[in-house]
């Protein structure tokens, strides 16, 4: 298994094979982060957050670096966000042979950079990944793999959301996002909330919601 520190809550109620939550952070932030709030979510679920691989120093990591040119304009590092896919990708292999975990039952969710990673990993190795939440990201096709139109998605569903006045990453790159899994035949479920880049109770409550209906 990949060497990435994670969290583990253990399921409250027992059972012979025990579905996953995976919570991947966003950039700057660390594996507490997501992991403060899992308490709250469904009992029935292994609950492990990971840290992602790239040290921005005082307790502050990213999947991939996130740099400014001289005109301050942004860009990622897609050579880093791909080795994060595939890390991830591994990564939920190691783990769900180390713990009890049902292979057949993984969720990622995602806020910011890690849910950009979730819609990555999912599009690409849809047979390890069946649910995704993604939180305040957006879809990245740069970071796919190459053949992902191939792939088998009948199993994959996503829940994304959004802040309406989101000024870190706009909703209106996320406002693609269903259309273009609508295209692929993937079932999704696309929600905005009037707040900026969070997550807001409104937004917790219907991931969770949604979470227990699957």
């Amino acid at each position: 298994m990949q060497d990435l520190h994670y969290l583990v809550r253990e399921p409250k109620i027992k059972s012979e094979k025990k579905p996953l939550l995976l919570l991947l952070h966003g950039y700057g932030s660390n594996e507490e982060d997501l992991f403060s709030f899992a308490n709250e979510l469904p009992e029935e679920y292994y609950v492990i957050s990971v840290r992602a691989p790239y040290d921005l120093q005082h307790g502050s990591y990213a999947w991939y670096a996130i740099n400014f040119d001289a005109d301050e304009n942004k860009f990622s590092d897609h050579d880093q966000a791909r080795k994060s896919r595939d890390l991830i990708a591994d990564f939920v292999d190691g783990i769900t042979a180390k713990y009890d975990i049902d292979a057949s039952n993984v969720t990622l969710i995602g806020f910011s950079q890690g849910s950009i990673l979730s819609y990555a990993v999912a599009l690409s190795y849809p047979q390890k990944i069946q649910r995704v939440v993604a939180m305040s990201g957006y879809l990245n096709q740069e970071i796919l793999t190459e053949n992902y139109a191939k792939n088998d998605f009948s199993t994959l569903k996503f829940f994304i959301s959004h802040g309406t006045v989101d000024q870190v990453v706009p909703v209106d790159w996320d406002r693609k996002s269903k259309p273009f899994l609508d295209n692929l035949n993937i079932e999704s479920v696309y929600k905005e909330y009037p707040i900026g880049h969070g997550v807001s109770p409104q937004n917790f409550f219907d991931l969770r919601d949604w979470l227990n209906k699957k």
